[in-house]
This record gives C-alpha cells, sequence and structure tokens, in this order.
C-alpha cells in the first residue's frame, strides 16, 4: 500500500512541486490538497491520509494550531511533517511541542522530500536529528520544564530504556540501536513502545522532546 499524504500549504506553487516530486514515486500518493490549517480536520476525516505534509505559517489557522486541532479531535491521527521556510524557527518547535513528528524544508531537494515522507511514515527514527537539537537549544526550556521534569520522573526508565531513549535523541533507527546495544530488533521495539508509553508520548519525536525540555538529555 501506497503512503498517503495531504498537502496543507497557502501557496499554490508549493503543493504543486511536492505534488510533483511525491507523485513521481511509485510507493506514495497525495490524496488532498488545501490552503490553510483551518480545512485540515474535515480533509483528514475524509481521506485518512499517512501523512500531513502542512505548511508551518498560514493566513487563518497556522502548523501549529492545526496540529494541535488534529492530535486532539482526530481519532488515530496521521503523522505530521511540519513544512517550512526557515530551519532555524521558534514556530517549528512550536509545532513539534505541538506534536508534529519532524520538519521539512521547502527548498529541500527532491530525494530528501521524498526521505523524510518516508520516514516519517515508517516512525522509527528521527528526522533530521542534529537540527531538532538544535531547536531544542534555542527554544526549549534547557530543562528547565518543570512539568518535563516531573513526567520524566515518573516514567522511572529503566536503565536499558534510559540508554535506548538517548540513542533515540541522536537519530539512531530501531535496526541502529540495535546493532548497538547488541540485541534484536523486536527487543528495541519492545523498549521504545515502553518508553513511549511511560513518557505519554505518542511518537518518538515527541519523546525525545520531552526528553531535551526535562535536561534528562542535553541538547547542545
Amino acid at each position: 500500500m501506497p503512503v498517503t499524504v495531504l498537502l496543507v500549504d497557502d501557496e499554490p506553487l508549493v503543493r504543486a512541486g511536492l505534488r510533483a516530486v511525491l507523485e513521481a514515486q511509485p510507493d506514495i500518493e497525495v490524496v488532498g490538497e488545501a490552503a490553510d490549517g483551518a480545512a485540515v480536520i474535515p480533509l483528514v476525516r475524509q481521506l485518512r491520509p499517512d501523512v500531513v505534509a502542512m505548511d508551518v505559517r498560514m493566513p487563518l489557522l497556522d502548523g501549529i494550531e492545526a496540529t494541535r486541532a488534529v492530535l486532539r479531535t482526530v481519532s488515530d491521527p496521521p503523522k505530521i511533517l511540519v513544512v517550512t521556510t526557515f530551519e532555524n524557527d521558534e514556530y517549528v518547535y512550536e509545532a513539534l511541542r505541538a506534536g508534529a513528528d519532524g520538519f521539512l524544508l521547502k527548498r529541500a531537494r527532491p530525494a530528501e522530500i521524498v526521505h523524510a515522507v518516508r520516514l516519517i511514515a515508517e516512525g522509527e527514527s528521527l528526522l533530521f536529528p542534529a537540527s531538532v537539537r538544535q531547536l531544542a537549544a534555542e527554544y526549549g526550556d534547557g530543562g528547565g520544564n518543570p512539568a518535563a521534569r516531573a513526567a520524566m520522573e515518573r516514567a522511572a526508565l529503566t536503565e536499558r530504556e534510559a540508554e535506548v531513549l538517548r540513542l533515540m535523541a541522536r537519530g539512531l533507527s530501531n535496526a541502529e540501536i540495535a546493532v548497538r546495544l547488541i540485541v534484536g530488533t523486536e527487543t528495541v521495539k519492545s523498549h521504545v513502545s515502553a518508553i513511549l508509553a511511560k513518557l505519554g508520548a505518542r511518537d518518538r519525536t515527541q519523546a525525545v522532546i520531552a526528553a531535551y525540555e526535562s535536561g534528562f538529555v542535553e541538547p547542545g
């Protein structure tokens, strides 16, 4: 089955460019488009895309609020890939905080766009971990978020789970973590699932953001 994508951007040329790049791939299908975040929820409910590629800045409802709305109101929500002009942008970090699974630059090369959509859909690795780390260092709370610290303490991760979370923050995939720890991939998947459950995180991106904001992992 192809990865289905909904494109959300107020610039028709951006949507057209993304559609052309993605539909050139046999395993990706663009199922719809929208010009503003306000249209996302009904389209997500109607089309059930695997991934929403969404501009972070839009006139009526921006990508941050649209992300929050989708995750709050849609059962089994899609992965959300924020599309942005600027990499070092507080809006991007706020979108990740809101629950987005990763971000993509509008100037990205076609191969990078395709890779980002596939990686987000698979959910087994962190997209652009170095950039996420930089955003956390600049716009995060530097480990000073009391709620994040309390959540990390309540999680009471085991020593192995803590090790896996640190490797997740470095961007390693499940397979790469398995090699590093000399365990099976299924064992890593079990550890990741346990980490997400204990932290109340919907995916590994949110778990890594929690790790940075709690001070469990240093973003610098």
